[in-house]
Parts: structure tokens; sequence; C-alpha cells
């Protein structure tokens, strides 16, 4: 039982660690963002430029009270434009030096987004009981993505899972559980930086290079985590897309 909490403890100052080591001043540096840039299209990522943080809490785009400032792509073609392509990649990072960017979810993964809390709460389980567990990106306004492998297209369409959390609930945060970023949605990718002061930003817990694992495998801690976090009832799964 000792050795059990010992190996627990641990486990849990190094995700702690972990969170500490990958922020904002790791994006900070111009190499470093473009490196992590390719390695998550290498990883087979589809990315597509998007806003960046504006003076205060504004939106680099010029759309008068931006609802998302800094998390939505630049381009209303941004499914088609999301690529893996390293030389485009490298041509926007260089020529877009501020830029966020953003990666299409449901074409090779999913995105499951969760609380924080809950996240780290799941990660921690999920890494003691051994299961594989994919990249993992930490956002610092308060959620934690997990990638996996995508549910795929059905064959038939009009069985589609609909993704419908822009319009109902009317905003997110009328729903504080986990979110199933699937096809037409999209997450933002390290390094990000977001709006306001204290430069609060997207950063990568577990990077890019592990490999996505079935989105099944993760769910029931997922769940589980976002239940307790949101104070025991229990939490649905909204598919979601933009």
């Amino acid at each position: 039982m000792s050795a059990e909490f010992a190996g627990r403890t641990g486990l849990r100052g190094k995700i702690s660690q972990w969170l500490r080591r990958s922020g904002p001043a790791q994006a900070a540096a111009d190499d470093g963002r473009e490196a992590l840039l390719l390695a998550t299209a290498e990883a087979g990522l589809p990315l597509a430029p998007a806003a960046h943080p504006a003076p205060g809490y504004g939106c680099s785009c010029d759309r008068v009270g931006c609802p998302t400032p800094a998390r939505h792509p630049v381009s209303f073609a941004w499914q088609t434009q999301s690529t893996t392509d390293r030389a485009q990649v490298e041509r926007w990072a260089r020529h877009q030096p501020e830029a966020n960017f953003i990666t299409a979810t449901g074409m090779t993964h999913d995105v499951l987004d969760v609380p924080l809390e809950a996240g780290r709460e799941a990660l921690e389980r999920l890494l003691a009981a051994g299961v594989e567990v994919g990249p993992v990106a930490a956002s610092d306004d308060g959620r934690m993505y997990f990638f996996t492998l995508t549910r795929g297209t059905p064959e038939d369409e009009d069985e589609w899972w609909p993704c419908e959390l822009d319009c109902h609930p009317e905003t997110m945060d009328e729903h504080p559980g986990l979110r199933w970023h699937c096809r037409g949605s999209y997450v933002l990718v390290p390094p990000a930086q977001l709006p306001g002061d204290g430069g609060k930003a997207v950063h990568w817990v577990r990077g890019p290079e592990h490999a996505l694992p079935e989105p099944l495998t993760l769910l029931e801690h997922l769940t589980d985590a976002c239940a307790r976090h949101v104070g025991g009832h229990t939490a649905a799964v909204w598919p979601l897309r933009h």
C-alpha cells in the first residue's frame, strides 16, 4: 500500500512538473515555436493559422467584440486549408510570427476537451493504470485537451453524431463537462498565446510524439473525473463543431 501511494505521489509530482515546465516562456522563443508546430504537423495533426491576442483582451481579427479572441482560425476556409505539409507550415510560421495555430479535428484525430482539474486527475489515473495516453495539451484558461484517433466518417452519413455545442447550449460556459471535438471542429495547438494579462498560453503536457490512442480507452476516466468536477452529477459528452 505504501509503495502504491508513493508511486502515485511521485506521478502527481511529475504531472505538476510537466505543467510548470511547459508554459508561456517555452512558447515565447520563435525557434521553439516553429519546431513545435513542425513536430505537430509531422505527427499528422493538420494545422491552419489562427488569430492572436491584441492589446488588452482584444483579437487580431477585425471583428468588433470578437467572442473568441485569439482562439479562432483567420480563414473561413480553415477546414480545407488545414495541412500537415512541412513547407506550408514553415511558410505560415515565418510569415505570420504572431499567429496562433489551430488543428482541425475529425480528419485524422479527435480531441477530448475537459476542465483542467478534471484532466489532471484523469491523467494521473490513466498513467497509474498503465493506459496508453497520447498527446495532451493544457490551456491556462482552464481546459485540458486529450488528442485521440478520430471516430472516423461512417458509411451512412445520416448516422453521423451531430456536433452542435456552438448553438446548444447557447454558450460553452453553460456546460463545464467533457466536449468531444470531432468533424467540423478545431482546437488551439501549442504554442498559443491567450488574450489578457499574465502571459497565459496553451502548452504541451505530453508532446505530439506520443501515438494517438483510441478515444474510448480514455473516455471512462475522463467522464468520471468530469462528473466529480461538476459536483457528482453525470457529465454529458457534447460533440463540438464551430
